[in-house]
């Protein structure tokens, strides 16, 4: 018993492995059975071009056990399966498939015109940078110049610096020699006024006796 079981579950996943996809004839509508014959209870209505999955076929019966697309299963008449969508169903296709063809060309000329727009921004995009970055090449170039007249001038003004310092010892030094010389000024100024009293004294004690000599001679030779 279990042997005719596991042959029946094989049997069944076989066929399942080999179900292909049929589609409901042109008719308006066609009845999914529960069994193999017109007294079977109908388990649903499938409209014309609705895709089933066939899991097995009987020849004798002329039914064929089909899948929905729901999962559900039924019986339907073999011949009322093809292979094929139903001609209906392949003229919507085909007159979309045209419609989508004949709008082709004005989506490819709407998105060549957004791709013209988009690089005519990026080229306007593209100046504008140009244009910034010359801007900061010459402020960048401004900088440099500053900074070297900075440097320049720094230097400038430590040179200024030493010789002011230096001048300004140079200074000192001439304002010392100044003071020194004054000072000598001073003082042969002081020893010529020293100088000239002493002869003075002098010449005040020699200057009587020299004037009464010459009054004593004058009296001798009288």
């Amino acid at each position: 018993m279990k042997k005719i079981v596991v042959i029946l579950f094989l049997l069944l996943s076989f066929t399942q492995l080999q179900a292909e996809n049929r589609y409901i004839t042109d008719q308006f509508r066609i009845t999914m059975r529960s069994g193999q014959s017109a007294t079977h209870k109908i388990v649903r209505m499938l409209p014309s071009g609705y895709e089933v999955s066939v899991i097995e076929s009987n020849p004798d019966s002329g039914y064929s056990r089909v899948r929905s697309k729901d999962g559900k299963e039924g019986y339907v008449l073999t011949r009322q399966l093809m292979k094929t969508p139903s001609a209906r169903d392949r003229l919507a296709i085909a007159e979309e498939q045209l419609a989508e063809l004949q709008d082709e060309p004005e989506k490819l000329s709407a998105k060549l015109a957004n791709l013209q727009k988009e690089h005519q921004k990026v080229l306007t995009r593209n100046r504008q940078l140009s244009s910034t970055k010359g801007n900061l090449d010459k402020e960048l170039e401004g900088i440099r110049r500053t900074a070297a007249n900075a440097i320049r001038i720094s230097n400038e003004r430590n040179e200024l610096r030493k010789i002011v310092a230096k001048l300004t010892h140079q200074v000192e030094e001439l304002k010392q020699e100044n003071r020194e010389l004054e000072n000598d000024t001073d003082q042969k100024w002081f020893i010529i006024g020293a100088g000239v009293i002493i002869v003075g004294i002098i010449l005040g004690l020699i200057l009587p006796h020299l004037r009464f000599q010459r009054r004593k001679s004058s009296w001798g030779n009288l």
